[in-house]
């Protein structure tokens, strides 16, 4: 049978056919002239397209229907073997007590070096930076007008000794001829008020040369500190006077104080112990809270509350031997309390939040593990203090409990030294060990 004798069916089924067939007739009778460009050409290519999304369409509703009715293989409530975890043992240890703050270095003396004279400076014995004693020379202020004052004072101190000499010696000549009636009373009592005038002369003109004695000594500066001298202010050569910013600034740096700021609603229990006598410990750290710099004693608490902010200021003092504490250097400050001796102790990375508080998974002879609620205490280092919900030897997860529910099996994964602060996963066959709490469960598909 030729392609002439074909049926209907048989067109319908080669589209091919179809179109090489039809072509013919349709190009004899396309209208001619201009409406054969205004009329729109459709031909089998649109009818396969149309072919072809249908057929896409309906392969991806087959595939959304099979995904849709599969049953999910997993899930954080579903079983799916044991789960890897971290864990450790519940122990006795010690828990500090302490109250952050911020705070300031501040030195216990911080002098400004200033001329209590008016002179030319015409010597600086100290360089920048220098560690300097208690007396040691600083600067020399010219002296020269001064020691010229000072013997123009004794001149006339000896003028006004001179005075009361013959004085002293008139008076006493007056006196003896008084007792003879050789002489009138009066004369020889103003003698006696001459003799009184010219002794608080001579009197005058030392303190005027000890005046300008104790100006020598201002000429002469020296360091009232120890201290670390700062930038100098000032060069040799300037004419400097009392009213002027100053020579240079010393600090002491040792031993040297920090004052830092505590909450209100910590000054009973910081008081508590002060009473008893017992000294406070204080431990600095850095800006981030992170390096610790000097360990001291709190020696002052002010004596009233800063109402603006809530806090009151506590001075600490340190010994400061390794130059770690600088002056005005911001600092964060630790305030031991108290020290709470042989309590239960857990990593705070055991802890779990929930609506009914805290909990911790503790890990059961038959490696699954079960939601306890527990009581908190203070917070130290790491750990935290567990008034109730805990016991010594019990094993908690430190690690993985986020895919963890109640009944879970799990392995260990990590040593129980690990996850107390190591820094390293358990070596070869110690997860299968599963640390001192028996064999453990492998995980599924390990060899």
């Amino acid at each position: 049978m030729d392609d002439r004798t074909r049926t209907v069916g048989d067109e319908a089924l080669d589209p091919f056919f179809f179109r090489e067939a039809k072509r013919p007739n349709e190009e004899k009778q396309a209208p001619q002239g201009p409406a054969a460009h205004t009329r729109p050409r459709r031909g089998p290519p649109l009818r396969t397209a149309v072919l072809v999304a249908l057929a896409a369409l309906i392969a991806f509703a087959t595939y959304r229907f099979v995904t849709t009715e599969r049953p999910p293989t997993g899930g954080r409530l579903r079983d799916v073997g044991a789960q890897p975890i971290g864990a450790a043992t519940i122990a006795l240890g010690d828990i500090k007590v302490t109250v952050g703050g911020l705070g300031a270095v501040t030195p216990l003396a911080n002098v400004t070096v200033k001329t209590q004279i008016n002179g030319q400076l015409i010597e600086v014995a100290f360089k920048e930076g220098q560690i300097v004693k208690k007396g040691d020379f600083l600067a020399q202020i010219d002296s020269r007008p001064y020691q010229l004052a000072e013997s123009q004072y004794e001149g006339q101190l000896a003028h006004d000794q001179g005075l009361l000499d013959q004085a002293l010696i008139d008076m006493t000549r007056y006196e003896t001829l008084l007792k003879q009636n050789s002489i009138a009373r009066q004369q020889a009592e103003d003698q006696r008020y001459l003799v009184k005038q010219t002794e608080g002369s001579v009197k005058s003109d030392q303190a005027l040369i000890d005046g300008q004695k104790l100006n020598l000594a201002y000429a002469r500066i020296v360091s009232p500190i120890d201290g670390r001298v700062g930038l100098r202010l000032v060069d040799a050569g300037n004419f400097v006077q009392t009213t002027d910013p100053g020579i240079a600034v010393l600090t002491q740096l040792q031993p040297i104080s920090v004052i830092f700021i505590v909450p209100e609603d910590e000054i009973p229990a910081i008081m508590e112990q002060m009473k008893v006598g017992t000294p406070l410990e204080v431990a600095i750290y850095d800006r981030a809270d992170v390096h610790q710099l000097a360990v001291g004693k709190v020696t002052t608490i002010d004596n009233q509350i800063d109402t603006t902010t809530g806090t009151v200021k506590i001075r600490a003092e340190f010994d400061n031997l390794d130059d770690k504490l600088f002056p005005n250097q911001f600092v964060k400050a630790r305030l031991l309390i108290k020290l709470l001796s042989s309590v239960v102790t857990a990593p705070l990375t055991a802890i779990q939040r929930g609506v009914t508080g805290a909990y911790v998974y503790v890990i059961g002879a038959d490696n699954t593990v079960s939601a306890r609620n527990v009581e908190l205490g203070p917070q130290d280092n790491g750990k935290v203090a567990v008034a109730t919900g805990l016991a010594p030897g019990d094993r908690v997860v430190v690690d993985g409990a986020d895919r963890l529910h109640d009944g879970s099996r799990v392995f260990v994964a990590v040593s129980d030294s690990v996850a107390a602060g190591g820094s390293g996963l358990a070596g070869p066959g110690e997860a299968e060990r599963g640390g001192e709490s028996g064999p453990q469960t492998k995980p599924p598909g390990a060899r």
